[in-house]
């Protein structure tokens, strides 16, 4: 029983859906253009969701790829006990505490400078550290399962905006189209309302 209305449902929907495809008195060009503004709509929307998502997880999980090769760990010195370091101020790592460490470079070249490092090493400790193409300290880039969990949550976040962004404009032209039919049927109502009226024994 509980199939057989599911079945109706679906049939009764289907046919309230379709129904501007269908010929009857009443039906008017714009019934037809919205019927396919209406069904263009959702699948740009659903494809270019799927399409939008896709495009910026790979564009992202590029960009960290890209990173992540760009960098690379280095050996460093602490130069001072961490425990009696300033903490860092704000941000996710606030637990950690600015140092100073020491580290040569692939050409055996020197460098001293400020990192985050945990409270509590003792000076003269090594600490990893990660440096760009120049030397210079970076944070520490995401790993390969990081990289791909965020670029994961960005198509996921920008699959549904740009869905409703098309079905959005779609809902805007049939706007227009709506309000186009009203002004139709006002001014054929202002050619038969009056022949109407004599019809119905109205006249004045």
């Amino acid at each position: 029983m509980a199939r057989t209305r599911r079945r109706k449902a679906t049939g009764v929907w289907f046919r309230r859906w379709r129904w501007r495809w269908r010929s009857n008195p009443l039906h008017r060009r714009s019934d037809t253009v919205e019927a396919w503004v209406v069904l263009a709509a959702w699948i740009l929307a659903l494809l270019g969701a799927v399409f939008a998502g896709v495009a910026a997880a790979m564009v992202v999980d590029g960009n960290l790829s890209a990173r992540r090769a760009q960098v690379h760990a280095v050996s460093a010195e602490l130069t001072e006990n961490s425990a009696n370091a300033a903490p860092a101020a704000g941000g996710y790592d606030d637990s950690r505490v600015w140092a100073t460490v020491r580290w040569k470079a692939e050409d055996g070249s020197a460098h001293t400078d400020r990192a985050k490092v945990a409270p509590g090493i003792a000076a003269g400790s090594r600490v990893t550290m990660w440096t760009d193409g120049t030397g210079r300290l970076v944070s520490k880039p995401l790993d390969a399962t990081e990289s791909w969990l965020q670029a994961a949550v960005t198509g996921a976040l920008v699959a549904p905006a740009v869905g409703f962004a098309v079905w959005g404009g779609g809902r805007l032209v049939c706007g227009h189209l709506l309000r186009r039919r009203l002004a139709e049927w006002d001014e054929e109502w202002k050619r038969i309302g009056p022949q109407w009226r004599n019809l119905s024994g109205g006249r004045g």
